[in-house]
């Protein structure tokens, strides 16, 4: 329902208060429809018709007629048709007995009569409520100078009745009124006909002004009435850039709102799109103010925010930063920069000073991009068995417990914003969650999804807690503006890969502690020896991806936002380098790279299915009561010294060097990880010329840099 007033009742109940008076015709065919009415049609209130008086006699009635039709009203030789369909637009006859030399002359004076009614019947229509502001205010200014073209009439009629007016004279006074009218009937037909409102009738006169650059009064006129019907847009405009509000109760603002999105929706939305379309431009953009739409939206984002934060703020007014018009020296230009400076001044300072977002980000880089990894090392040795779990096994409010006992027994504890950090066990992998993110920019798109939707080898073991175990963070507002959702999936994804790294790293150490326990022997030529050689190379490439991820990817693109961060201007360019530095740490982290990630993701299985192995099997083999003891250090009792004290304490060590289960097993575990390495080298060496820094990364795991 239209929520704006209609017409008042009695204004279609008694047209004639409004000039809709006139009969009514269809469209005639020729301009010069006079000539098909009869003679007795023109007599009306007389028994002669015009052509029965004297040229002179007629001259005096025509003029009589000319002035009550200059204002729209018929007269005893003049009449007045309305045309069918055509809103405003009619048409006068003159009695076509007349003296043709009086009739030319008259004619002349017709268009005028014409565009008078026609601009008259647009002042009364889009004087109604639901034409809008900008319609009120131009047909004010149109009344205004109506009333102007009046007093010329009513002067003219003075003169007729002095005996001072002749038609001859009566057409050279109308002479300054004709351009004028003319180009206002024009800008008045387009209008009513295209039912223009707001910003399109500000366009339609400028360009109307710009098209009549040959008439500088009539260019002056045009100008004028577009400063007089762009005040009330001003109006909506100045209370936007000073003040954040949008005040447009008919809809002719060219910024758009939409009340249902909610900050809240920030943090819980990945998809949320709060910032781009809470306030969004909407077509038909005034030109004048073209130049610095986006500017003008994001003032009043700017100060929105500050308001949503409690913080209200209005830019400082003064008589000369008010925005009353649209001069040509542009100073309306001036004063919604200088708003959008200090809007964005103040947003800046409250988000980096108040509400300390360096401070947030470099909390984020602690916990998620393992700045400080001792709280994660303590977490992991105390929630071992719990992770151990199916996802679906886990409770979560443990976890937490756990995760609060490392946070304040480590170094964190001294962050002021470790309370904000939680934990959150996800239900399937990361290979799987990265194909359910479309969004993401893969270099490679020929693959479709970022990756497919099931992997089977990626599916090798029972997916536990440590595959899917992740950290969340309570982000509020306004820095949910700069961390929303979407963001904080991405730190989760990073951190997601650097957990289970670090997972495949302890149990890799754990394996090397078996080893340690053949030191005492001579394990030449056996397959402990060949295990002790595999083991190695496993944890260099563990801790080659690791040395990668953090001191070739994270650090250094850390370090670069943190620098721009201290020179930006706005909160759109802290938005913009925030995005700008998680994309890049997915992308060099090979997250959207699906070839390499996929590769890296079965090297990293090969090596826990080994560490696995070893721990279960060699202990197994020498010492029985071994396998069911651990001290907890995951060297499976390795380290005590007492069973190695024993007399079989060499024999056993042997036995299990040389024994065959052990020994296919290896094999099998070196062949496939060489395999799997060795199929990495081609693929980082196609990959490296578009993508650079995958050649550091062939330098940290493969040490392609130096045999090339």
């Amino acid at each position: 329902m239209d929520p704006t007033p209609g017409t008042p009742r009695w204004n279609l109940d008694r047209p004639f208060l409004t000039g809709r008076f006139h009969q009514e015709i269809k469209a005639p065919a020729q301009a010069a429809g006079s000539r098909l009415f009869s003679m007795e049609s023109f007599s009306r209130g007389s028994d002669n018709v015009i052509g029965s008086y004297p040229v002179s006699v007629q001259e005096l009635l025509v003029i009589d007629d000319l002035l009550s039709a200059l204002v729209g009203i018929e007269g005893r030789y003049i009449s007045i048709k309305r045309v069918r369909g055509k809103a405003g637009h009619v048409i006068f006859h003159i009695d076509p007995s007349m003296d043709l030399a009086l009739q030319e002359l008259t004619e002349r004076i017709f268009p005028l009569c014409q565009n008078y009614v026609l601009i008259n019947h647009f002042v009364e229509s889009k004087s109604h409520f639901k034409s809008g502001l900008v319609n009120h205010a131009f047909a004010a200014a149109l009344r205004a100078l109506l009333l102007d073209y009046q007093a010329m009439v009513a002067q003219l009629e003075h003169q007729f009745l002095l005996g001072r007016l002749s038609v001859q004279g009566l057409w050279f006074f109308c002479q300054p009124m004709m351009g004028s009218l003319h180009a206002l009937s024009i800008v008045v037909e387009k209008a009513s006909s295209n039912n223009f409102s707001g910003a399109t009738t500000l366009n339609l006169l400028q360009s109307q002004a710009k098209a009549m650059a040959g008439d500088n009064a009539v260019r002056s006129l045009l100008e004028k009435m577009t400063q007089r019907a762009s005040s009330a847009y001003l109006a909506i405009l100045e209370r936007w850039v000073y003040e954040g509000v949008i005040d447009d109760p008919y809809g002719e603002f060219f910024i758009a709102e939409n009340k249902s999105l909610q900050k809240e929706s920030l943090t819980q939305d990945y998809d949320t799109k709060y910032w781009v379309q809470r306030y969004s431009l909407k077509d038909g953009i005034p030109s004048f103010l073209v130049s610095v739409a986006g500017i003008i939206l994001t003032t009043g984002k700017y100060l929105n925010v500050m308001r949503e934060c409690g913080h209200n703020v209005q830019v400082p007014l003064s008589e000369n930063s008010k925005l009353t018009s649209i001069e040509s020296n542009h100073h309306y230009l001036e004063c919604i920069k200088s708003a959008y400076d200090f809007a964005s001044g103040e947003l800046l300072n409250l988000i980096k000073h108040k509400y300390d977002l360096i401070g947030k980000l470099r909390s984020m880089k602690r916990y998620f991009l393992l700045d400080q990894g001792d709280y994660l090392v303590h977490f992991m040795d105390i929630s071992r068995d719990e992770l151990a779990k199916r996802p679906e096994e886990i409770s979560v409010e443990k976890l937490q417990s756990l995760l609060d006992l490392a946070l304040r027994s480590t170094a964190a504890a001294s962050d002021p914003c470790h309370e904000e950090l939680t934990c959150c066990v996800e239900r399937v992998s990361l290979l799987k969650r990265l194909s359910t993110l479309k969004d993401l920019d893969s270099t490679e798109p020929s693959e479709g999804n970022i990756l497919p939707d099931s992997d089977p080898q990626s599916e090798l073991f029972s997916i536990t807690g440590l595959e899917t175990f992740c950290l969340s963070y309570k982000v509020q507002w306004p820095l949910s503006l700069i961390i929303p959702r979407k963001a904080l999936t991405k730190y989760q994804l990073i951190f997601r890969l650097l957990f289970h790294c670090k997972h495949v790293n302890r149990q890799l150490c754990m394996a090397w502690q078996v080893h340690q326990g053949f030191r005492a022997i001579n394990i030449l030529g056996t397959a402990i020896l060949r295990s002790s050689i595999l083991c190695r190379s496993m944890i260099k490439f563990i801790n080659s991806l690791l040395h990668y991820l953090t001191f070739e990817v994270l650090e250094p693109n850390w370090h670069l936002m943190h620098d721009r961060l201290q020179t930006v201007k706005s909160v759109d360019e802290v938005i913009q380098f925030h995005d700008f530095f998680l994309q890049k740490c997915l992308k060099e982290c090979l997250l959207l790279l699906p070839q390499v990630f996929k590769k890296i993701e079965k090297l990293k299985s090969v090596c826990l299915q080994y560490a696995a192995s070893i721990q279960l099997l060699v202990p197994s083999m020498y010492v029985p009561e071994v396998a069911s003891t651990n001290d907890g250090t995951g060297s499976f009792g390795l380290g005590r010294s007492k069973p190695w004290r024993s007399k079989n304490k060499n024999r056993q060590l042997k036995l299990a060097a040389e024994n065959t289960i052990i020994c296919d097993s290896i094999m099998k575990f070196e062949k496939e990880f060489n395999d799997e390495l060795q199929s990495l080298v081609p693929i980082l060496s196609s990959s490296s010329q578009a993508e650079p820094y995958l050649t550091h990364l062939a330098q940290c795991i493969l040490g392609l840099g130096s045999e090339q």
